[in-house]
């Protein structure tokens, strides 16, 4: 925050009990999943915002051509309330959820310009618009090629929004433009920035004649034995270029060849597998960095590209280099882990990983120097002729600036901050017996991710504890978690854990640690075919007397002791009986053939997550109706699910209060006449990633707080194993409501409110009112214990 400004945490919050929306009747009619049109906000718009913020500007919404519209309705005590639109402008019933996407990128990149960042922490989010922007080639520009693919085969149809793919794609890269564009800079002002607190990042030209000695003897020792300079003529096959590589193509002359086989090229790959950022010596005599910290030596950086460009001649002998070009491509990674029946899901994900690396051209990345002529002729070897084509300045695949934030300067990031142990986990104690006293919630990164590891080693350790059972998504490197489980084994306990092959970007990862767990004695499951198993649970059975106690942990992020630092996550630490017989159920089910459907407390996907939360939803309905104030909010990280957003919008128009924190992708318009009144949407970009999802529901009073691994997103309800979970402790419940909900829904620092149009706007503190920054507060209130 800047300089003077201050992060409240105001009293009167408008949680669960907070006012609802304008009454109507309650609806009742058959709901109708049918594609339909809507009501978007008519142009010049101001939107609703509560009284306590402003937006910064006015919604500017889209206009579109007039259509029938079909109504639906809602369940709710056998009566019935069509969808009744103001007659304004119309457009489509839902967003589009990759400009969605985009848009977040588009916010990320606001954070970067924000100076009350960190310089340091400021750069990592460059870094992170950049690896965005790869995922989202990755997959829904991919996804979008595919359909497009398919509707040509006539296979496929319209977009949830009413595009076609076609037209979605043109969308996509004309908001992309500006996003890209932006980036670049970002990037050059950042330099700037760095440089001018002594972390120089230079070219070939700026090195001085010690840095060239320097860079000249790393290339020789250490990248030379590993460049392989691949020929590209007839007499040699074109070579494959790999995902997200950086390669040169080098032209060449030989002076011997004459005109027989005119301008040469090759291809050089840069290695993936060297620091992509290679420090050098300060010039002597440079002064060091003086802060108010302290001093600090400068640091000095020449990108691995560069090192490599300046000692191209070496590679070629006797031919001379008269161009080096640049150029990176992103291929297809979401290609669908094709299961068949009988066949083992290992063989299956690492087959699925081979194929990947063949996946399909959907963006060319080059410098504005290379040659129309080669670019084009490139593109065609690749077979890549249809895939997005950038022309940017170097250097190009930006996500590596992330590594700068390892450096030793804490004058240029956040202070650092210890996440708190509340006491009654303290190191130390016995950790079942506080487990016995009371739930444990935990809310990363301002509570310690220690006590769940300590969790998972006091169960291997102890000789009561009979099995420990757990599932993995992404659990990162040198995990703590994984080398407890193997302890566990050691010491003779049932050890079972379902590994999930599947998690994108982290099948090669997660191969290995199944293959070290297997190693071990641990029983594993590769996961589920059909299915992707995401939810986040853990069982420990230990005997107890003459008993066994079931003890669990459940939670909305990974076993992930490095993202449980940077992503907001909360976690239930509990022995009730009833959610322990739950997850025994579950992992019946994970492991063996279990057939269960319902269970006693958890709502699991695919199964029962998406009836009940219809169910609650509806039951709000039916509070409005008896004159109750109905309220439901929202925390999650993408709503793409039409059938939900149409049930949140009857809620709406039902009188139901809608609050939706929503980080990412969401296709409901807000604050739409008739149709979405009642429904705000906000998204938070801060300093940690907003990750956990909680469902409240005001329930005439008598609230009820769910915590999940689940999105409200097709695959999270429909193709995932997920468990939504209650959190049954009043006081946490309380806590939920007012302290993270409600806090979440004044700020004005990092929030942005979602427009009928599907633009963002940043809220402001009225005049009057103080700056609220939620993830400030929380750790303020985290360092006061």
């Amino acid at each position: 925050m800047a300089s003077g400004e201050r992060s409240v945490v105001q009293s009167g919050v408008p949680g669960l009990n907070g006012p609802s929306g304008p009454q109507s009747a309650a609806p009742g009619a058959p709901r109708d999943a049918r594609p339909a049109m809507v009501l978007a906000s008519p142009k010049g718009e101001q939107a609703q915002v509560p009284a306590t913020v402003e937006t910064a500007a006015a919604t500017d919404g889209a206009a579109a051509t007039r259509a029938d519209l079909l109504d639906g309705g809602a369940s709710v005590a056998g009566e019935s309330s069509p969808l009744r639109p103001s007659p304004e402008i119309l457009g489509p019933r839902y967003l589009s959820a990759q400009l969605s996407r985009l848009e977040f990128i588009r916010r990320v990149l606001e954070e970067v310009q924000d100076i009350r960042h960190p310089l340091l922490q400021r750069v990592w989010l460059l870094g992170i618009t950049h690896q965005r922007v790869d995922e989202f080639f990755e997959v829904d520009v991919s996804g979008l090629r595919e359909l497009r693919e398919g509707v040509q085969a006539g296979t496929a149809g319209l977009l949830p929004d009413g595009r076609t793919a076609t037209e979605a794609l043109d969308a996509v890269f004309e908001r992309l433009t500006p996003i890209v564009a932006e980036q670049d800079a970002c990037w050059q002002a950042l330099r700037d920035e760095l440089t001018a607190n002594g972390i120089f990042l230079l070219t070939r030209d700026e090195l001085d004649e010690h840095q060239r000695g320097a860079a000249a003897r790393y290339f020789q020792e250490n990248i030379y034995p590993v460049l392989t300079p691949l020929a590209i003529d007839p007499a040699h096959k074109f070579p494959h270029i790999s995902h997200r590589s950086l390669n040169f193509v080098v032209a060449l002359e030989d002076p011997e060849g004459g005109q027989r086989f005119g301008r040469l090229h090759a291809r050089l790959k840069v290695p993936g597998n060297l620091p992509r950022l290679i420090p050098l010596p300060p010039p002597a005599g440079t002064p060091p960095v003086e802060t108010g910290e302290g001093s600090h030596t400068p640091s000095y950086f020449v990108w691995l590209e560069t090192v490599i460009a300046a000692h191209l001649e070496q590679l070629f002998p006797g031919v001379r280099v008269v161009g080096k070009y640049l150029f990176r491509i992103t291929r297809d990674a979401d290609q669908e882990i094709r299961e068949r029946e009988g066949e083992n899901l290992l063989h299956a994900v690492q087959e699925s990983l081979r194929e990947r690396f063949f996946g399909f051209v959907v963006r060319f990345e080059c410098t504005g120097d290379m040659p129309e002529d080669l670019r084009i002729r490139l593109l065609r070897e690749m077979d890549a002729e249809g895939a997005h084509q950038e022309v940017g300045i170097a250097p190009l695949g930006r996500r590596d600036l992330m590594d700068l934030m390892a450096l030793d300067r804490p004058d240029l990031k956040y202070p650092p901050f210890i996440p708190r142990v509340p006491p009654t986990l303290a190191e130390g104690g016995d950790i079942f017996a506080a487990i016995r006293r009371q739930d444990v919630l935990l809310h990363h990164p301002f509570d310690s991710f220690a006590p769940v590891v300590r969790f998972i080693e006091a169960a291997a350790a102890d000789p009561d504890v009979l099995a420990i059972k757990q599932t993995l998504y992404r659990v990162g490197n040198n995990s703590p978690i994984v080398e407890a489980l193997k302890r566990a084994r050691e010491n003779d306990k049932q050890v079972a854990v379902l590994l999930e092959l599947k998690a994108r970007g982290d099948e090669e990862n997660n191969i290995e640690w199944a293959q070290e767990l297997e190693d071990a004695g641990v029983h594993v499951v590769y996961g589920i075919v059909g299915l992707k198993t995401h939810c986040k649970a853990a069982l420990v059975v230990r005997r107890e007397g003459e008993s066994i106690r079931r003890y669990v942990h459940l939670g909305t992020g990974n076993y992930n002791a490095s993202t449980a630092r940077a992503y907001t996550d909360l976690c239930l630490l509990t022995c009730r009986p009833e959610i322990g017989a739950d997850v025994t159920d579950l992992f019946n089910r994970l492991t063996g053939y279990s057939r269960q459907r319902r269970f006693r407390r958890l709502l699991v996907s695919p199964t029962g997550w998406r009836q009940r939360l219809v169910e609650l939803i509806d039951r709000e309905m039916s509070w409005v109706a008896r004159g109750e104030k109905g309220h439901l909010i929202f925390k999650l990280n993408g709503l793409t699910d039409p059938p939900i957003v149409d049930l949140l919008y009857r809620a709406s128009q039902a009188g139901v209060q809608v609050d939706l924190i929503v980080r990412e992708m969401c296709i409901l318009r807000p604050r739409v006449p008739g149709l979405s009144d009642n429904i705000r949407v906000i998204s938070i970009v801060g300093r940690f990633l907003e990750h956990h999802r909680i469902y409240a529901f005001r329930n005439g009073g008598q609230e009820e707080v769910y915590l999940g691994s689940a999105d409200l997103m097709p695959r999270n309800l429909d193709r995932r194993v997920e468990t939504v979970f209650p959190v049954e402790d009043e006081s946490w419940r309380t806590y939920l409501r007012d302290g993270v909900l409600g806090l979440y829904l004044r700020e004005t620092v990092r929030a942005h409110e979602l427009q009928p149009d599907g633009s963002y706007v940043r809220r402001r503190p009225r005049p009057d009112a103080l700056p609220v920054d939620a993830q400030e507060a929380l750790l303020a209130a985290a360092r006061a214990g």
